[in-house]
């Protein structure tokens, strides 16, 4: 690792019993403060010596000491929890305005973690119509789902719709066993995995049950206004355009629409049918709807995933 200098500040824990939790198996989660701020950190009992360039020394001690009193809550501290304390100081630290930059749900807090994301969360606040672009492991779909999640707890929708194109890669959707459900359930996996990180599997399971969260494929859309809801649109690439004019026309009073893909990753016979891409020419000066193109530098997953992204653009 390289220091770019070599000033220091040490920091002393009153608690040693915490501290194997702070620190992680193995020392884990201090490697990762050390990655992600570079700095070089040594400790001894229950003393921790930083070393680093002096924003960065700082900027450690500040998580450490903010972990160290969620460690003492008996809250898991990792690497998505390092992330999220260093998104969530550095938000309170920028202006108070920022703490806009969050989404709370009943089960946990929500954290942009790039400028692209944070764009993200304005658009998500400020307007109607939202389109997020990006490859796999950005956050659009989960950051939308975590959107809508919070806007039904606080009242303010009655209800979310979760939609997805019904064709991808050639598979067509009545050839699958099973009711509706069935057939739509292995489109919307992504979505489910979302809705469970927001909330209680038995509670998501009952909304659907009784049509507050309601999963259905696009083309249950036709005919329909939809008021009082937020709608997520996922796998958006993969609309052909009269089935995303169709979708976006449904807005009615008092909803919000996200529309989510990957223009990467169009499965349509002829690229250029994508009512996603169609949608980015003919709306994108409509200062209504909100548009963020998200990339590598987002993504929130495993840092190999930016890699394999990184890997194919460039044998492009």
């Amino acid at each position: 690792m390289s220091i770019r200098s070599t000033e220091s500040i040490q920091i002393e824990f009153d608690d040693n019993s915490i501290l194997s939790s702070l620190f992680g198996v193995n020392d884990a989660n201090i490697r990762t403060l050390e990655k992600i701020n570079e700095v070089k950190i040594e400790y001894r009992g229950n003393k921790v010596k930083i070393v680093g360039h002096k924003f960065s020394i700082e900027e450690t001690r500040r998580e450490l000491e903010n972990l160290f009193e969620e460690a003492k809550k008996g809250i898991e501290i990792d690497e998505e929890k390092i992330k999220d304390t260093k998104s969530l100081l550095s938000l309170d630290s920028n202006s108070n305005s920022q703490l806009d930059l969050l989404i709370q749900t009943k089960k946990r807090k929500i954290i942009p973690r790039s400028n692209n994301q944070k764009k993200y969360f304005q658009l998500l606040n400020e307007k109607n119509i939202v389109f997020a672009v990006g490859p796999a492991g950005t956050g659009k779909t989960f950051l939308a789902v975590a959107k809508a999640v919070a806007a039904l707890q606080k009242g303010l929708v009655n209800k979310i719709i979760l939609s997805r194109p019904a064709v991808e890669a050639g598979e067509k959707l009545g050839f699958l066993p099973g009711d509706l459900k069935d057939k739509v359930d292995p489109f919307l996996r992504p979505i489910y995995d979302a809705l469970y990180d927001m909330m209680p599997f038995d509670q998501v399971e009952k909304k659907i049950n009784n049509g507050i969260i309601e999963i259905a494929p696009i083309a249950f859309m036709r005919g329909r206004t939809l008021e009082n809801c937020f709608v997520i649109l996922d796998e958006a690439q993969n609309t052909s355009k009269i089935q995303m004019k169709m979708f976006l026309t449904r807005l009615g009073k008092n909803s919000q629409m996200v529309v989510v893909g990957d223009i990467t990753q169009i499965d349509l016979v002829s690229k250029n049918d994508s009512g996603l891409l169609d949608a980015k020419v003919k709306l994108s000066h409509i200062k209504d709807i909100g548009f963020v193109f998200l990339n590598d530098k987002d993504v929130v997953r495993h840092d190999l995933v930016k890699k394999i992204i990184n890997a194919y653009d460039s044998k492009k």
